[in-house]
């Protein structure tokens, strides 16, 4: 079972803020779902450019957090334009002193509605 949440702009930022700190120390573990390996080969997207794409995510780009919990972690989902595509990606801070993780990279599979546009 799972909570989805709207988080304020600040809380936002403070996780993204995060994110970015310690995906530089730590680096970024992609799950290699289906659907994300699919949108890399459809959309020419290389690990180099994933990598990018989360980089500049914002605080307008933020969907919704859910609260998994089975994993006991929250999932942040923001939604980024690549080509004329909207891409859905869920990232979690993840577990103290090890990488931060990306667990869905893919087209989105349905109007995305963002909090802060």
């Amino acid at each position: 079972m799972s909570k989805h949440l709207i988080k304020a702009r600040n809380e936002v930022n403070n996780f993204l803020n995060r994110f970015s700190s310690k995906s530089k120390i730590w680096g970024i573990v992609f799950i290699n779902r289906g659907k994300n390996q699919e949108t890399l080969k459809t959309l020419g997207i290389t690990p180099k450019i994933r990598g990018e794409i989360i980089n500049r995510i914002k605080d307008t780009d933020y969907i919704e957090t859910i609260f998994d919990e089975v994993l006991h972690q929250e999932l942040w989902v923001f939604g980024k334009d690549f080509n004329n595509h909207e891409l859905y990606i869920k990232i979690s801070i993840g577990i103290e002193n090890s990488s931060t993780i990306c667990i869905s990279f893919h087209i989105a599979e349905y109007k995305l509605e963002y909090a802060f546009r």
